[in-house]
């Protein structure tokens, strides 16, 4: 498992580069728990497996914004050590008898990172931003879909007053909801529910977000460098009102989109946690260091039905059946992950003791005869041609991975050539808002705990090119329905209606595989805390021991 010399010499001129490149000052004992923090500072030295797309909370969609943002801001409650949501800016909560009023009473002492008072107002403000429509994101409808008058609100159909958010006072959040939210509580935890400063806001106007100082922190660290291409470095927030109980001064995060690099890093002692190409996981699974974990998160193929060939259903179902997720989760990705032929992942909860996948069954199963069948019907209906297909992937190494496997499963089993688009993760996610794709490869990981996180995307109101330009009013009444309907089994029947329209009727997606990593972890890192839903990163548990 060691490197060999000719290997090392390469390595640690890419070490400097990349450490310059970086501005991010490092010693080179290979001591990790001290550098760039000076003697006695806990230091923790992770990495980012892509570029930063977006630090404005109320805008940003991605899981990696979602990371740095959950360490540095926080919300009325936050997830716990086992994934439940506790108490944070909010000490308690009074919720109604018919579970639609909830009444958060803010601690005492909670500031900003410039020392001004964290106050109720800060929330109302925050959430009414997240859904005006001039200042609004992708993600407005995390609130609108759940508070009294707030779809109304974004929808620029309602007015501000009738959103049913107020501030009492100071301490006082009162917030009225549209149907009975078991999850609600967990809904506070994520980023589009975090509060914002209006006046700093105002004073920043739109470099909001841009860089670490046009960003005002109330959670556990602050950003004291952000370079969107090249990483962040955090320091204890010391306004933060649990800051006493943190046990790590500084985080220093790069992005690293090559494993191999990653690993290298690791192995001299640069990183302290990393997550392990498909290359490597066999020989280190026996290391003490080694270990896996899953999470909510969903890989698919997404069509887009606006771009030919794949605005024909025929051609799409002979994609979608022509690939083993099998083989792409257990031989090419080799990390734990888990073959998908649905989109809800497996242990996603459902009614009583049995998850969503175990009530549902699975959807799709490769059939390479079919998919000919498939593709046949889809030529035929045509003209006998196809046009010359691409794939758009992101360029890190697994998503780049997938894009391979699918391209060989394609021309093994279609006979069809596709070549591979390759963009930084941004990127991908800018070309697919821009409709500029065919059919790419993407993800959804879980807001919450809930097949409702998912299946709400694709509704199509409006149609959305991210969504590949889906639009089925049956399959949006199901969710309208399952989102208004207050008995548990009669809710999970239409959402898991709903899903087999979106892949075995329509065929919007191809499943690929339910995230799984394996990973290596520097043996006085402990309680590093990764959730399966929501923002996964959450370093205000972990500890660095000497």
């Amino acid at each position: 498992m060691k490197l060999n010399i000719f290997k090392k010499i390469g390595f640690f001129v890419l070490v400097i580069l990349l450490l310059s490149a970086c501005n991010f000052s490092e010693s080179s004992d290979g001591d990790s728990s001290k550098k760039a923090g000076g003697e006695g500072k806990k230091v923790l030295n992770l990495s980012l497996e892509n570029d930063i797309p977006d630090l404005n909370q109320v805008t940003t969609t991605d899981g990696i914004s979602f990371d740095i943002l959950n360490n540095v801001m926080e919300g009325l409650y936050r997830l716990d050590e086992d994934d439940a949501p506790q108490p944070a800016m909010a000490k308690s909560v009074d919720i109604s008898e018919d579970k639609l009023t909830y009444t958060f009473h803010l601690r005492d002492g909670i500031k900003w990172s410039n020392g001004e008072a964290v106050t109720a107002h800060d929330f109302v403000y925050s959430w009414l931003r997240a859904l005006h429509p001039d200042t609004s994101g992708s993600y407005s409808f995390i609130i609108a879909d759940y508070i009294k008058g707030a779809e109304e609100y974004a929808n620029g159909e309602g007015k501000q007053e009738d959103v049913a958010i107020k501030a009492n006072d100071d301490k006082t959040l009162v917030v009225e909801l549209n149907e009975p939210t078991p999850y609600f509580l967990g809904l506070t935890a994520f980023a589009t529910y975090f509060p914002l400063n209006e006046k700093f806001i105002n004073s920043v106007g739109d470099e909001f977000g841009l860089n670490h100082e046009s960003i005002l922190y109330n959670g556990p660290f602050v950003l004291t460098e952000y370079d969107q291409a090249m990483g962040v470095k955090m320091e204890r927030n010391d306004h933060y009102w649990d800051t006493d109980n943190l046990k790590v001064d500084e985080v220093s995060m790069k992005v690293i989109k090559e494993k191999s690099t990653e690993l290298n890093l690791y192995e001299s002692g640069e990183l302290d946690r990393i997550t392990l190409s498909a290359n490597d996981v066999n020989e280190f699974k026996d290391h003490e260091e080694f270990s896996t974990e899953t999470e909510f998160t969903s890989w698919y193929l997404q069509f887009n039905l606006g771009k030919a060939p794949f605005d024909n259903k025929n051609i799409r179902k002979a994609f979608q059946l022509a690939y083993n997720p099998e083989t792409l989760a257990t031989n090419v990705l080799n990390n734990g992950s888990e073959p998908a032929y649905s989109l809800i992942p497996p242990e996603m909860q459902g009614v009583g003791d049995k998850s969503f996948r175990e009530l549902a069954g699975e959807v799709i199963a490769p059939d390479y005869d079919q998919a000919k069948e498939y593709l046949e019907k889809g030529l035929d209906e045509i003209g006998g041609k196809l046009p010359e297909i691409e794939v758009l992937t992101a360029d890190d190494t697994v998503a780049k991975d997938a894009a391979t496997f699918i391209q060989s499963q394609i021309k093994e089993n279609l006979n069809i050539d596709i070549s591979i688009v390759t963009k930084p993760y941004s990127g991908r996610l800018d070309a697919m808002r821009e409709d500029d794709y065919q059919f790419a490869i993407s993800k959804w990981g879980a807001d919450y705990n809930d097949a409702m996180t998912y299946l709400d995307l694709w509704v199509g109101d409006p149609i959305a090119p991210f969504r590949g330009n889906y639009h089925n009013p049956d399959y949006m009444n199901l969710v309208y329905q399952a989102k208004e309907e207050k008995d548990e089994q009669k809710r999970i029947d239409l959402l898991m209606k709903a899903e087999r329209i979106l892949l075995e009727e329509d065929s919007v997606l191809g499943p690929l595989y339910y995230q799984g990593s394996a990973y290596l972890q520097k043996p006085n890192i402990d309680n590093f805390v990764s959730h399966p839903y929501g923002a996964r990163l959450d370093l205000k548990y972990v500890i660095v021991n000497e």
